[in-house]
């Protein structure tokens, strides 16, 4: 058995939001990990199927749904009891992050969530307009929370493995291309000096390229949306339209993209679904590939981390940036089946455990591309069979979600008044030092591939073949 180190006390209570498929996750990994008092371990869901793991614990169990009129009651019950700063893990469906953060930083605790997530009946609402439903909206309202409240104790908005992980990949991507291209400078300290060093590496973007090729023992069955991860969460975001982080270099824009007029202004949405939009892109295992253009919250990030401003402030750089997910082939079994019924979605829903997975691995990587050497793929090639080896309760794609939630933990509790920060202003190094133990092989690849390979091909399209990487040449239409 390999020794597993504590990275730190726990001094206060453990809230955990949700005890779905990251949650019952995390738990082996925080109690692995983490010196804490097991009798103020609390975990709050309104689905009571998986407590006899926390019965067996000895973790308390509290079966209840949060809502906009209980969770300060609820969280302040809980967070408050006994002496030392609690610490809220919220991995939840339904509720609010920005309510539930605001609160616990108004209590003294820290937080940490894996996506900005709004309450019950946000990502439906035909009344708001797609603009309003975009997740570029979501994160303008942590953004202005922390406007308006700097400091204070930590809350780590979007820290999983994509948003989260992924924004550490980017960095360390970015070191290893500057040494490979002879960039002499020193390694960036701050966030100018990030946006400054991909703008003279000649970044044009960052695909978040992924392919899940996880294989379930049994077949699909019809009318069950099948998936690796929370079907409720990918249904949630397939269904707000496409978003990505909006480049300079590019010299296109989609007819039916939508523009904002307010905050960064680092992003675009297109008026369709983003579980319905393809794009072209290229991971180690796979190669060229179609993946879902699903918006994320590090899309976003990201793209605004890494701009540069000039002296009025204008974006004079900026990379693209966009998810180009790839699920595992039952999921996109499923999504075939819904929109084959005009977005109407599958009454029944299956996580495939990791006792159900026959083999394969979730190739989860960023794809940095533009440059003098092309693109360089830079990520985890985590399978299936070395997740049971190193904890249990998860498959590949939930054990990358659930390490970067380690991580981001160990931050900070080693840095409990930072605010409210992004996976993006967090340590990368310290980062990666915690989680790659549970990645698998974590490797860098160089590719000749770009979105013009082969095209056009017996029919005429319409390509810049000027530059390849222009998101016209990335867009499937």
């Amino acid at each position: 058995m390999p020794h597993w180190p504590q990275h730190g006390r726990i001094a206060g209570p453990i809230v955990m939001i949700g005890f779905g498929s990251i949650g019952k996750g995390t738990l082996p990994l925080i109690e692995r990990h983490f010196e804490f008092d097991q009798e103020r371990f609390v975990v709050i869901d309104p689905n009571d199927a998986d407590r006899k793991l926390l019965d067996e614990r000895g973790v308390r169990f509290v079966h209840l749904g949060l809502t906009r009129d209980n969770y300060r009651d609820a969280l302040k019950k809980y967070l408050t009891a006994g002496e030392g700063q609690g610490f809220c893990v919220n991995l939840s469906v339904d509720t609010s992050s920005l309510d539930l953060m605001r609160y616990c930083r108004e209590l003294g605790a820290l937080y940490i969530d894996t996506v900005v997530e709004p309450w019950p009946g946000f990502y439906y609402d035909k009344s708001l307009g797609n603009e309003a439903r975009t997740n570029y909206a979501l994160r303008e309202t942590v953004m202005e929370e922390r406007r308006k409240n700097p400091g204070g104790p930590t809350a780590v908005s979007c820290c999983g493995a994509n948003p989260g992980m992924v924004s550490w990949f980017v960095k360390q991507a970015l070191v290893n291309l500057a040494h490979d291209l002879g960039d002499k400078a020193p390694e960036p300290k701050t966030k100018d000096e990030w946006g400054r060093l991909a703008q003279r590496l000649g970044v044009k973007g960052v695909h978040i390229a992924e392919r899940d090729s996880q294989r379930a023992k049994q077949p699909k069955p019809r009318n069950v949306f099948v998936n690796t991860w929370s079907i409720e969460g990918f249904l949630s975001e397939g269904m707000q339209p496409a978003e990505l982080g909006w480049g300079t270099h590019e010299k296109w824009t989609p007819a039916n993209a939508g523009l904002h007029n307010s905050g960064s202004r680092a992003a675009i949405f297109l008026n369709q679904p983003g579980a319905n939009t393809r794009v072209r892109s290229w991971t180690p295992t796979a190669r060229a590939q179609f993946g879902f253009l699903v918006t994320h919250n590090e899309s976003i990030s990201i793209a605004d981390y890494y701009t540069v401003r000039d002296e009025k402030g204008e974006a004079v750089y900026r990379p693209t940036c966009h998810y180009a997910y790839h699920p595992c082939d039952d999921a996109v079994l499923s999504l075939h089946e819904l929109f084959g019924r005009a977005g109407e979605i599958q009454s029944a829903h299956h996580i495939l455990g990791e006792a159900e997975i026959l083999d394969g691995i979730d190739e989860l990587g960023v794809l940095l591309y533009g440059h003098a050497r092309n693109a360089y793929w830079y990520g985890s090639q985590l399978s299936v069979e070395e997740t049971r080896a190193l904890a249990p309760y998860q498959n590949a794609t939930g054990m990358q979600v659930t390490s970067a939630v380690l991580a981001g933990m160990v931050w900070a509790l080693e840095n409990p008044r930072a605010g409210i920060v992004e996976a993006d202003e967090l340590d990368f190094r310290r980062c990666l030092e915690i989680q790659l133990p549970y990645l698998g092989p974590v490797i860098g690849a160089y590719t000749d591939w770009t979105p013009l390979v082969g095209r056009p091909g017996l029919f005429p399209e319409d390509i810049d073949e000027s530059d390849p990487w222009q998101f016209r040449n990335v867009l499937v239409r």
